[in-house]
Order: structure tokens, then sequence, then C-alpha cells
């Protein structure tokens, strides 16, 4: 045989692509071709695929006189990284009848060491999904990656060390006293299917070791209960990060589509550092971080923080003193719970689905307003620094929390109850009450209602209306700010397991919208 063809896959956007591997050899001076669109990680595999085989028993393709083209097809996509050093040598081990199988419903995907070792590789949840889909049977790929695999039901999943063992596997050929001889192949073990269990966290932060800020942790817990965005604000050292830390152990733990989404992201992106994300990611990017870190980008467009934090949540420290370019280009997913990026090459859009948690000083120097502590910055400092913020990003943010200090006494007690578990219980109970309220659409919680299902669902008595009407008036509250403040009062009176909203829950939800223009 001079042909053969197999089966690979890689990553495209957030899903993706089954690509055909064809191998012709012919006679000739030796050459070495690979076309179809490669990347220099793929123009380099010509020589680890050559050491690979030879080190794995066979003659190396570039100590033969034949001419190898090698063609990964569509050849319209972009093919980039390692993952088709499996599927290529496989193809010509079978091209140059070294071995014989059927290649139908089988999937080859791995970067070789020049060993013959199969390497970790990034984006094997979406392309075991993708080859379910297309009717694939069985898929070969790196041991360190048959548990991510394995998530996906219906398709057998073989996780290999060498290509040797899948060698071993799939060939029905051996030589033996110069006659060609049928063979049973040396099976590796099929990968059993990946439950999906809630990892212990060994970073956790309990509330109950937060002394004081009692407003805030009641905010935290709406916040998470709803899935509302969240700025918090005072002077340094008030425990403000520790209080956005402790706040993915409030959230109830990921479905098993949840999972499934949230691991094929971070698999692509290169960041997975389990075999899956079975708790919601928090992500922190410093406040340098560029615009296209943050919000995703490239030539080839690839996945931001905002993706990243899907499902999760997207922690901002020092939310002021990010570049004003990236604090306007969360509109689009604090709105909409996605993100669209277009570039030369092509455009997508990504999920961002995260509840946003913002903490800032008052001022520059972090003391205008604390007690026994002088502010040094000059009004027009604080004026600026207020006005990083624009109009509409603070409108989107749902709830504004004063972080103030704590007195001495407080920072002293011991630690008794574990409040973590308390406050989680209690946020899983609402979670519950709003998915029966919401189980005929494709909404999960209060925070994503439209309006036209706030008037629907969301039980406002009259007399509470009136309030909020009265309030808005005063507050002079944009149509935006109004439903947002309904969604939360939504939110308050599903943890007190209330059927109406009531005074008291419109009430509490407006001491949460911003007092001015920056809240202060």
């Amino acid at each position: 045989m001079s042909f053969a063809k197999v089966y690979s896959a890689q990553t495209v956007g957030l899903g993706a692509k089954i690509i055909d591997v064809e191998v012709d050899l012919s006679k000739g001076l030796h050459s070495f071709s690979i076309v179809g669109l490669p990347d220099k990680a793929i123009d380099e595999s010509k020589d680890r695929i050559s050491a690979s085989i030879k080190n794995s028993g066979f003659k190396a393709p570039k100590n033969k006189n034949q001419k190898i083209v090698i063609s990964l097809a569509p050849a319209d996509i972009k093919k980039e990284g390692p993952c088709f050093d499996t599927a290529m040598a496989i193809a010509y081990l079978l091209a140059s009848d070294e071995i014989r199988f059927d290649p139908e419903k089988i999937l080859f995907i791995g970067e070789l060491s020049l060993d013959g070792k199969l390497r970790r590789i990034s984006g094997v949840l979406p392309i075991v999904a993708e080859a379910k889909r297309k009717g694939f049977e069985e898929i070969f790929l790196p041991k360190e990656n048959a548990v991510e695999g394995a998530l996906v039901d219906g398709i057998k999943i073989f996780g290999a060390n060498s290509i040797t063992e899948i060698i071993a596997h799939i060939n029905t050929k051996e030589t033996k006293d110069g006659e060609e001889v049928k063979i049973l192949p040396q099976k590796i073990a099929k990968q059993i299917k990946t439950k999906v269990e809630e990892a212990e966290d060994e970073t956790l932060i309990d509330f109950a070791d937060i002394k004081g800020q009692e407003t805030a942790k009641r905010g935290l817990e709406i916040a998470a209960a709803g899935r509302h965005n969240i700025a918090m604000f005072g002077p340094p050292g008030t425990g403000k990060t520790m209080l956005a830390k402790a706040f993915r152990h409030i959230l109830p733990p990921l479905t098993f589509d949840e999972v499934l989404e949230i691991t094929s992201i971070h698999s692509i992106a290169g960041t997975l550092k389990e075999d899956l994300m079975s708790n919601p990611p928090i992500r922190s990017p410093h406040h340098t971080a560029s615009y296209v870190s943050i919000v995703g980008g490239g030539s080839t467009p690839k996945p931001g923080e905002v993706t990243l934090a899907h499902g999760g949540v997207l922690f901002l420290d020092e939310f002021p003193e990010f570049d004003r370019k990236v604090l306007e280009s969360l509109r689009e997913p604090l709105e909409e719970g996605e993100i669209s990026i277009s570039r030369a090459k092509g455009s997508t859009t990504f999920p961002a689905n995260f509840i946003l948690i913002a903490s800032m000083n008052p001022c520059p120097c972090g003391n205008y307003g604390s007690k026994g502590k002088e502010c040094i910055c000059r009004a027009q400092d604080i004026a600026r620094y207020q006005k990083k913020l624009s109009g509409p990003i603070i409108d989107r943010i749902d709830m504004w929390v004063e972080v103030s200090q704590v007195d001495y006494e407080k920072l002293g007690e011991k630690t008794v109850s574990k409040e973590t578990e308390k406050i989680k219980s209690r946020v899983k109970e609402a979670r519950k009450i709003q998915e029966k309220r919401f189980e005929k659409t494709k909404r999960k919680t209060n925070s994503g209602m439209s309006s036209k299902e706030i008037i629907k669902v969301a039980n406002v008595t009259d007399e509470a209306m009136e309030i909020l009407k009265s309030s808005a008036q005063k507050l002079g509250l944009s149509a935006r700010a109004y439903h947002r403040v309904i969604k939360l009062a939504r939110t308050i009176a599903d943890l007190e397991k209330s059927d109406e909203v009531k005074n008291t829950h419109i009430l509490e939800a407006l001491q949460y919208r911003p007092k001015n223009n920056f809240a202060y």
C-alpha cells in the first residue's frame, strides 16, 4: 500500500473539527512534505515522527528513498499545534504496509516525543465530543488526557503511553519466518467513564475567619444566590480580597453540563491543571492586564479572562486601575453573558457568563473617609480616580457594598462556627426556587430575567412597587437600574423563601445602589 487515510482532529474556537490525515508514498529521492495550511509546530513534526517511528522498532521514514506527502484536510482550515503527530505516524506506517488495521471510525490525537511516548495535549474534551457527534467509535489519545476524554459517554476512550501500545492494540499483521500471519491485538484497557465529584479545595477560606463585615457577607450571599454582580469599596486592609476569595466556596456545585462546558474552555486555553473542572472557576487578573488578555483575541481569536471565568467568578481587584478600554469592554459580557470578537482572520462569540466581583479603594491613597487616617489626595485626584468608572459600567453592577475598618476587639475573637457551609446551604435553597421558576425557559437565576419575565414572575406586591417607583424618581434610576433592583429584591425574597417581593425586600435592594456617581 502506498496510500493511507486516518482521522485526527483539532480545536477551532471553542469547538473542534475532524481532520483527515492522508499519506501518499512514491518512489524517488527522499523528500518529506506536509500540506494543508500547517503551522511551524506541525512542520517540525516531521522530525518527531521520524524519530518516534525509528525508536518504536520500525524503519525511519528519513532512511528510505521515497517521496512522502502528508495532507491535512480540509485544506482551508489553519492547522495548529502538535496534536496530529500520532495520526501522521500511524498513517505513514499504514501506507508503508508496516501495520494493518481498519482505520474507519477510529480517531488518533496526541503529541509524540522522540522515543515514541505520547505527551499531554490541550483541547481533548471538545475533540472527543465532536468525534462522538461524527459517529466515531474509538479514540486513542495520551494517557494523561484519558480521564478528561472519558467525561463524554458513548465513545471508547483508550489512553496510551506510547505509539507502540497503540500499534500493538490495532495491528493485525505480523511477519513470522518470512510469512505474514494474522495476530490478535494486545488490548489497551478502555478508560472507564469519569465520575464528576465536587473536589475538596485546600485553599478554603471560611466566612467565619473574616471578622466583622456582616454587610459585605450578606451582600455576597445575595450575589451568589441570584448570580448578581457586586462591587466592594473601602480602605486597604479591610478584607475585600479575602471576602472575594471566600465567595467561590458558597457557590453551588457545577452541574454535569457545566462541568463539560467549563472543562472544555480551560482545556482549549491550556489552563486545565486537573483532569476536569468540578468547582466554579475564579479568575483574578492583575490590573495591568492587557485588553486582549481580558477580552480574548489574537490573529486567531482565543478566549480571554472573561471566558475563562465563565460559570464562575471574575475578581477585579483595584477596579478603577484597569485600563478604561478594558473596563468598557465588560459592558457586553455583563449584559449578554457572552463576548463577540472580530479579527481579520475571523470572528467568533465566546461565552462569558460570570459573576463580577470588583473591589476598590475610595481614593488613590485609600484613606478617604477612613477613621484615624488622613487622606493625602488632592480633590482633583479623587475626582479623576472616581470618574474612571463610566455610568454604564456602574449601572451594570447590581450591588455596591462598603467594607469599612473593623474594630480591633472583633479581630481578637475566636472562630467557632463554619459560616461558609450555612451560607452555601441557603444559597442552594434559593437556587432551587429559581430553577423551578425558570424551568420552562433558558434562564437559571434571577439576574438573567428579561423585562417581560420580570412582569410575569417577579410577583412584586403593589405596595412594594409604589415604594420602588417613588425611590426610583428620587434616586434618578435608569431603566436598567430599575429592573436590576427588582431582580435583586426577588433574590432577597427567595433567600427568605417568600413567594412575594415585599417592602423590606425592595428597601434592602435599594440600599445596594450607588449613592452617587461612584458609590461614595
